[in-house]
């Protein structure tokens, strides 16, 4: 099996070994058979179990390759969702956050004052679709 290799963003790179095994031990990924294997881990061991697996996970790629490595794949990953949804998609997201940051802004005012309540219930103008 080749190596995957994956969009540089200087020097990192995520490959699989060379010589990988032919087949991999136990049932398929997503086979009933696999689902069970999963259940009776859990019942065995209690849903903790993951928890603590995935914590030392996370401590061990922290200790090998440092913070700056998850500064890198999130970049990496930023660049992928640019070139997938487009910079519309930051556009949209950015209004949206406006959207409610304004109304959680007029809710606040509203609390505080009688007439500003009254203004904050009149209704809002309609939203253009534009663009």
């Amino acid at each position: 099996m080749a190596p995957r290799q994956r969009k540089s963003s200087g020097d990192v790179t995520v490959s699989r070994p060379a010589e990988a095994p032919q087949h991999k031990r136990g049932p398929r990924a997503g086979s009933e058979s696999a689902r069970r294997g999963g259940t009776a881990v859990r019942e065995k061991y209690g849903p903790d179990f993951f928890a603590r697996i995935g914590a030392k996970g996370g401590r061990t790629v922290r200790e090998r390759r440092g913070p700056e490595f998850y500064a890198t794949i999130g970049r990496l990953g930023g660049q992928t969702t640019r070139d997938t949804l487009g910079v519309q998609h930051y556009e949209r997201i950015g209004r949206m956050g406006g959207l409610r940051a304004r109304k959680g802004a007029a809710a606040a005012k509203a609390k505080a004052t009688p007439a500003a309540a009254a203004k904050a219930t009149a209704k809002a103008p309609a939203k253009s679709r534009g663009k």
